[in-house]
Protein backbone atom coordinates (compact mmCIF):
# COMPACT_ATOMS: atom_id res chain seq x y z
CA UNK A 1 0.00 0.00 0.00
CA UNK A 2 2.85 2.45 0.85
CA UNK A 3 4.21 1.93 -2.72
CA UNK A 4 1.20 3.04 -4.30
CA UNK A 5 1.34 6.34 -2.50
CA UNK A 6 5.19 6.48 -3.14
CA UNK A 7 7.24 4.23 -4.52
CA UNK A 8 10.33 5.61 -2.21
CA UNK A 9 8.17 5.70 1.18
CA UNK A 10 8.94 1.74 2.00
CA UNK A 11 12.58 2.21 2.00
CA UNK A 12 12.38 6.02 3.75
CA UNK A 13 10.43 4.39 6.81
CA UNK A 14 12.88 1.25 6.59
CA UNK A 15 15.64 4.08 6.52
CA UNK A 16 14.03 6.07 9.86
CA UNK A 17 13.76 2.85 11.20
CA UNK A 18 17.23 1.94 10.86
CA UNK A 19 18.49 5.11 12.19
CA UNK A 20 16.32 4.63 15.23
CA UNK A 21 17.89 1.28 16.07
CA UNK A 22 21.67 2.74 15.58
CA UNK A 23 20.66 5.89 17.87
CA UNK A 24 19.12 3.56 20.16
CA UNK A 25 22.02 0.82 20.42
CA UNK A 26 24.84 3.30 20.57
CA UNK A 27 23.41 5.79 22.48
CA UNK A 28 21.68 3.99 24.91
CA UNK A 29 25.31 3.13 26.45
CA UNK A 30 25.94 6.57 27.35
CA UNK A 31 22.69 7.90 29.42
CA UNK A 32 22.14 7.41 32.77
CA UNK A 33 18.27 7.57 32.52
CA UNK A 34 17.82 4.74 29.41
CA UNK A 35 13.95 5.07 29.85
CA UNK A 36 13.66 8.95 29.33
CA UNK A 37 16.51 8.45 26.21
CA UNK A 38 14.45 5.66 25.01
CA UNK A 39 10.98 7.75 25.29
CA UNK A 40 12.49 10.98 23.49
CA UNK A 41 14.40 8.73 20.76
CA UNK A 42 11.02 6.30 19.77
CA UNK A 43 8.28 9.11 20.07
CA UNK A 44 11.00 11.23 17.69
CA UNK A 45 11.03 8.21 15.17
CA UNK A 46 7.33 7.31 15.20
CA UNK A 47 6.78 11.63 14.46
CA UNK A 48 9.72 11.36 11.85
CA UNK A 49 7.40 8.73 10.01
CA UNK A 50 4.23 9.83 10.55
CA UNK A 51 5.50 13.01 8.91
CA UNK A 52 7.27 11.09 6.15
CA UNK A 53 3.89 9.53 5.19
CA UNK A 54 1.98 12.44 5.76
CA UNK A 55 4.28 14.32 3.09
CA UNK A 56 3.87 11.51 0.57
CA UNK A 57 0.31 11.50 0.56
CA UNK A 58 0.20 15.55 0.36
CA UNK A 59 2.18 15.39 -2.57
CA UNK A 60 0.30 12.82 -4.16
CA UNK A 61 -2.90 14.85 -3.86
CA UNK A 62 -1.23 18.21 -4.90
CA UNK A 63 -0.23 16.24 -7.92
CA UNK A 64 -3.85 14.66 -8.75
CA UNK A 65 -4.83 18.47 -7.73
CA UNK A 66 -2.72 20.08 -10.57
CA UNK A 67 -3.41 17.53 -13.24
CA UNK A 68 -6.89 18.03 -12.77
CA UNK A 69 -6.26 21.92 -12.95
CA UNK A 70 -7.51 22.48 -9.57
CA UNK A 71 -6.15 24.36 -6.80
CA UNK A 72 -3.13 23.18 -4.21
CA UNK A 73 -4.14 25.09 -1.51
CA UNK A 74 -4.72 22.13 1.00
CA UNK A 75 -1.05 20.84 0.60
CA UNK A 76 0.29 24.50 2.87
CA UNK A 77 -2.60 24.07 5.12
CA UNK A 78 -1.15 20.83 5.82
CA UNK A 79 2.70 21.69 5.81
CA UNK A 80 1.20 23.83 8.56
CA UNK A 81 -0.60 21.14 10.32
CA UNK A 82 2.47 19.09 10.54
CA UNK A 83 4.57 21.54 12.00
CA UNK A 84 1.91 22.54 14.59
CA UNK A 85 1.72 18.76 15.17
CA UNK A 86 5.65 18.33 15.71
CA UNK A 87 5.34 21.28 17.73
CA UNK A 88 2.62 20.00 19.77
CA UNK A 89 4.14 16.49 20.41
CA UNK A 90 7.12 17.94 21.81
CA UNK A 91 5.30 20.20 24.06
CA UNK A 92 3.28 17.19 25.34
CA UNK A 93 6.55 15.73 25.56
CA UNK A 94 7.75 18.84 27.99
CA UNK A 95 4.72 19.09 29.75
CA UNK A 96 4.29 15.09 30.28
CA UNK A 97 8.32 14.65 31.33
CA UNK A 98 7.79 11.90 28.90
CA UNK A 99 11.22 11.53 27.35
CA UNK A 100 14.18 13.40 26.44
CA UNK A 101 13.69 16.03 23.74
CA UNK A 102 16.68 16.61 22.50
CA UNK A 103 17.14 12.68 21.88
CA UNK A 104 13.05 13.22 20.44
CA UNK A 105 14.23 15.87 18.02
CA UNK A 106 17.32 13.48 16.72
CA UNK A 107 14.84 10.88 16.46
CA UNK A 108 12.63 13.24 14.34
CA UNK A 109 15.63 14.29 12.20
CA UNK A 110 15.30 10.62 10.88
CA UNK A 111 13.88 11.84 8.53
CA UNK A 112 16.36 13.77 6.98
CA UNK A 113 18.82 11.42 7.63
CA UNK A 114 16.91 8.56 5.71
CA UNK A 115 15.84 10.86 2.73
CA UNK A 116 19.36 11.87 2.32
CA UNK A 117 20.54 7.85 2.45
CA UNK A 118 17.35 6.35 0.74
CA UNK A 119 19.06 6.15 -2.90
CA UNK A 120 21.99 3.87 -1.11
CA UNK A 121 19.18 1.86 0.70
CA UNK A 122 17.42 1.40 -2.67
CA UNK A 123 20.99 -0.22 -4.60
CA UNK A 124 21.17 -2.66 -1.06
CA UNK A 125 17.69 -3.48 -1.26
CA UNK A 126 17.87 -4.07 -4.61
CA UNK A 127 20.91 -6.03 -4.60
CA UNK A 128 19.56 -8.10 -2.03
CA UNK A 129 16.67 -8.96 -3.76
CA UNK A 130 18.58 -9.92 -7.10
CA UNK A 131 20.87 -12.30 -4.77
CA UNK A 132 17.10 -13.94 -3.39
CA UNK A 133 16.26 -14.13 -6.70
Amino acid sequence: MLRRINPALPELLTGILLYGLVLQLTGVWFVDDKLQYSMGLWIGIALAMGMAVNMAVVILDAVDAMASKGTAVRTGLWSVLRYVVAVGAFIGVWYFKAGNLLVMFLGLMGLKVSAYLQPFLHKIILQIQKKSA
